[in-house]
């Protein structure tokens, strides 16, 4: 199999786009460690890996506390002897205009996006510095590349995710390590079923996408197959931001 002998930590992968990954690679040969701060849903997802024949752990983790980051990294490596992909999927979205967003809502934010996947790449670069390879792929968004009205703090969010996937490229490629983002559009997750028509309207292709075809694009960022990729952002929006219809 493709991924044989080969191990992935994930975060946010007790759904959507991050248990698709974590399925998806497991199936192909890799370990997966899940660090999630929803148990049950991270239970669910290595259950579902297991089921398949694949090797999966779980360790609960909020990425916003240090501690629990380093536990969790050290713990997968533990297991798995060495970390070949990190793939920081975990965020979160609360929609509010700029001057109406409260602070409570701004530090949330802020704190799991960005802080979040700070921490989470701080140490996994760590480890990986110490192997002498790796690749890191972050979850950004469109709304890491364009402004989007009613999302004040989600935006710059993904904007500084786009912004520590650059410079992290630049720092760290000389040790092995790639790092990477993908910048979805509109994907097909439980949170949008009761507008999916509205937002199917504003991508060219006419439809939303499916976790699988981001999950896809993880995966070949991730892989041998992507050797010469770093520090990029890889939009997948089905034409959305190409320009206006």
């Amino acid at each position: 199999m493709e991924f044989e002998g080969k191990s992935a930590f994930i975060t946010g992968a007790s759904s959507g786009i991050g248990r698709t990954v974590a399925i998806e690679l497991a199936k192909r040969g890799a370990s997966v460690f899940i660090a999630d701060i929803n148990e049950k849903g991270g239970r669910e997802t290595v259950a579902m890996i297991k089921e398949n024949g694949g090797e999966s752990q779980f360790q609960r983790t909020d990425i916003t506390n240090e501690q629990d980051v380093i536990e969790s990294v050290s713990l997968c490596n533990q297991m798995y002897n060495k970390i070949d992909f990190a793939i920081n999927n975990a965020g979160i979205i609360i929609g509010a205009m700029l001057a109406d967003l409260s602070e409570e809502d701004w530090d949330k934010v802020i704190n799991v996006n960005l802080k979040g996947t700070w921490l989470c790449m701080k140490h996994e670069i760590q480890l990986m510095k110490k192997q002498q390879f790796g690749s890191i792929v972050n979850t950004s968004s469109i709304a890491g590349k364009i402004g989007l009205k009613h999302h004040a703090a989600y935006v710059p969010s993904k904007h500084g995710i786009i912004g520590l996937t650059k410079t992290a490229a630049l720092e760290y490629g000389k040790y092995g390590i790639r790092v990477n983002a993908v910048c979805p559009g509109t994907v097909h997750t439980s949170w949008v079923h009761r507008v999916t028509k509205k937002l199917s309207n504003l991508h060219p292709l006419g439809r939303i996408a499916e976790t699988d075809e981001i999950a896809e694009a993880i995966i070949w960022l991730s892989s041998e197959k992507s050797s010469y990729v770093t520090g990029h952002s890889l939009v997948i929006d089905g034409g959305r931001t190409a320009g206006e219809q």
